[in-house]
């Protein structure tokens, strides 16, 4: 992967940044997506945040090798303290760390938010409290999708600041489009999800030490509520 051609994940991303945007990648590591989103005309501006010395310096590398340091800004800060209000960003990308992890980057730079933004959000995982969090912030879900790269399932969620939104701990759960549209991957996930739960389960009927009764309770509402999804044909 590169700035010239990027991963199937990344390209899905790239789909949902409006077109003409002024882009904030947040934990840019490389830089490829904005530098791949100035490259094809499809953004009008972009700063790469990142928090890491390492990863900075090749995000600065590739902005500099692509002849694009009059559009793209590298930034070396946390989270979303690499936006300046002079940046007039209207998009925002944080992808490729956990869903709490991009929820707690969220949290904390707050203030940096104009609520004008879109945010586009690919949580590796901990999806439920990144929603969560966006509800109860009044952001609402424009767009949703489950991808399958490899071995692994990513979530992509698009999301925008809006009247206040309710959602069921159901959707919560699974995401609220994504329960309407059910699309193959979206389901292959959860199936899979779905039997590593209950090998889990099984194995904690056979531990010989106490499990504790709260994590067997957990566990079994979770495949309840997954195998319910799963048989809404």
């Amino acid at each position: 992967m590169n700035e010239h051609t990027l991963s199937m994940r990344l390209e899905r991303v790239a789909a949902q940044v409006p077109a003409g945007a002024r882009l904030a990648d947040i934990g840019s590591d490389h830089g490829y997506l904005p530098v791949a989103l100035m490259r094809r005309g499809a953004i009008t501006g972009a700063v790469a945040g990142e928090v890491a010395l390492t990863p900075f310096r090749a995000a600065q590398r590739t902005v500099h090798e692509n002849d694009l340091e009059q559009q793209i800004t590298v930034r070396l800060a946390s989270g979303l303290a690499a936006i300046e209000p002079g940046d007039e960003i209207t998009a925002i990308s944080i992808c490729g760390m956990g869903g709490e992890t991009i929820r707690d980057i969220l949290d904390s730079g707050k203030t940096y938010l104009r609520g004008e933004e879109r945010l586009i959000l690919q949580p590796n995982g901990g999806e439920q409290p990144l929603r969560q969090w966006l509800m109860q912030h009044n952001y609402r879900i424009l767009f949703e999708d489950t991808v399958q790269e490899n071995r692994f399932y990513y979530e992509i969620i698009v999301a925008a600041h809006a009247e206040p939104v309710k959602y069921s701990p159901e959707e919560l759960y699974f995401g609220p489009l994504q329960m309407q549209a059910r699309t193959p991957v979206f389901l292959a996930k959860w199936q899979r999800i779905l039997r590593e739960k209950q090998k889990t389960l099984s194995q904690l009927a056979r531990a010989r030490q106490a499990v504790p009764e709260e994590k067997v309770q957990d566990l079994t509402l979770q495949v309840r509520r997954i195998t319910e999804l799963l048989a809404h044909h």
